[in-house]
């Protein structure tokens, strides 16, 4: 039987990334205060990786405003992501932390490592500054995410989290009406 990770503490870690040009540490402590969203993602030098690692550097300025960092993650090494971030335009354009799960302790933790492969499912995860996961999906890694997508999720998340006493429907977006759960919504909707 499965459990869930939303409102789950996430696990200590300390891991090496590629990160504007440098290679750097990143451990849970990194995170604190901040929304974060890793990004789990199959290998580097693949195919659907590319073009969903490039469509999260195109928003990552918008994440940023929302005070949220973007880590994505691999189970290759900090090296492979420098070469991958020097050989590929589209990953030049990425700006924000690469991390290297070499063992596997990320995608693990994560509930995303494939054992057969040693490589990761699609998962996105998006934590609190409290260091709880809000939101967590996994993909199968044919399939290809959207940064715009995942951009609302992280709104609604952040907004839920400001207003406890209120929701955000389906389609929601800033600015939209939310609502406030109550017996006098019970069947009206």
């Amino acid at each position: 039987m499965a459990t869930t990770l939303i409102n789950t503490k996430i696990t200590d870690f300390k891991v090496e990334a590629y990160h504007n040009g440098k290679f750097t540490t990143v451990t849970q402590k990194d995170l604190e205060g901040k929304w974060a969203i890793f990004f789990f993602y199959p290998a580097d030098f693949t195919f659907v990786c590319p073009t969903e690692l490039g469509d999260m550097a195109d928003k990552y300025s918008e994440f940023q405003k929302l005070g949220a960092e973007v880590y994505s993650v691999s189970t290759d090494t900090h090296f492979v992501h420098k070469a991958w971030h020097d050989a590929s335009e589209t990953i030049k354009k990425i700006q924000y932390p690469m991390l290297a799960d070499p063992t596997g302790h990320l995608s693990r933790a994560f509930g995303v490592h494939i054992e057969e492969a040693g490589l990761a499912y699609r998962g996105t995860f998006v934590v609190s500054p409290q260091g709880q996961i809000k939101i967590a999906e996994i993909h199968d890694n044919g399939i290809g995410r959207n940064a715009d997508e995942l951009l609302r999720k992280v709104q609604a998340a952040k907004f839920v989290a400001e207003h406890p006493n209120e929701v955000c429907p389906a389609k929601w977006k800033p600015g939209s009406d939310t609502l406030k759960p109550g017996l006098d919504l019970v069947g009206k909707i």
